[in-house]
């Protein structure tokens, strides 16, 4: 008789049955956590194929570059060059990394959503304690984190590689005061766009459909308000339906600048970015309350 068959004769099933688990309990928290951090890597391409990290990689690069110019900008010649308005101020880099965003909402988050549909992973997640508005809210962070790398790390890098260089504020207060208009900044747009992207997401089954949705609603959007307030000389109001801009707008006023829509208030600004956010997480809510989830 050889090993493995003796092995075998010998092998006995001493019990049957489930046991109860006993390792640690993260509770709705820590699974919230947890779904929000395996989207947040499928998002990013780790742990997948190389095709899968073209466009975050393209558009962490968009949105870095510039950063790294102007700070070799700053060692170079040695002095302020944002204080002496050379390099451009930390609002005005919205303008450099506007794109990135547009392109990390459209051609990248619509995943977060769309492939738990497709491949039938949302029954999966809803048979757990999960619920459907819980599920989304791990999505949700998942989006907004992934955008924050565009939205609130350029700016930041900025910061800290000008103050390190001896461009930075002056002063702990000053400091501290332009970090909080970043984090706050970068929060804004994050959230504004992952409101855009999870709605147009929540649509279809299809990631492409889904990109053209989000490109179709902030390009659009933009189109639209132009039309209507400079073609058609209509009320300044109808600025607040550009969803591309009014992030943007907002960024402005946060730094205490009057922005590229002077005529519209502080106020109506922010009732804009908060309308335009609660609407597109609205629709995501409303989608999934009447989606089925099939496996």
């Amino acid at each position: 008789m050889t090993a493995p068959e003796a092995s075998a004769d010998r092998a006995r099933i001493l019990d049957r049955g489930y046991r109860a688990y006993e390792g640690p309990r993260s509770g709705i928290g820590g699974a919230v956590w947890s779904v929000a951090r395996h989207s947040l890597r499928a998002t990013l391409g780790l742990g997948r194929p190389a095709r899968h990290k073209i466009f975050p990689v393209a558009s962490a690069a968009i949105a870095y570059v510039p950063a790294l110019v102007f700070t070799g900008l700053a060692v170079l010649f040695d002095t302020d060059l944002v204080a002496e308005q050379i390099l451009t101020s930390y609002s005005e880099y919205y303008g450099f990394i506007g794109s990135a965003i547009v392109v990390f909402s459209a051609l990248v988050a619509p995943e977060v959503l769309v492939r738990d549909r497709r491949d039938g992973m949302l029954a999966l997640y809803l048979s757990t304690p999960l619920t459907r508005s819980t599920y989304l809210a791990a999505k949700a962070l998942a989006v907004g984190l992934a955008l924050a790398i565009v939205t609130l790390g350029p700016p930041l890098f900025l910061l800290v590689a000008f103050t390190v260089q001896g461009g930075g504020p002056d002063g702990v207060a000053a400091w501290a005061s332009t970090a909080g208009r970043i984090v706050g900044s970068g929060l804004a747009v994050s959230a504004a766009y992952t409101a855009v992207s999870l709605a147009a997401s929540s649509l279809t089954d299809r990631r492409a459909f889904a990109s053209v949705g989000v490109i179709l609603a902030l390009l659009g959007s933009g189109a639209v308000s132009e039309a209507l307030v400079a073609g058609a000389g209509l009320a300044d109001a109808w600025r607040m339906i550009d969803l591309v801009n009014m992030p943007f707008e907002l960024v402005e006023r946060i730094y205490g600048e009057a922005g590229g829509f002077p005529e519209l208030s502080t106020a109506s600004v922010v009732a804009a970015n908060a309308g335009w956010t609660l609407v597109g997480l609205g629709t995501v809510w409303l989608r999934y309350r009447r989606v089925e989830a099939v496996r």
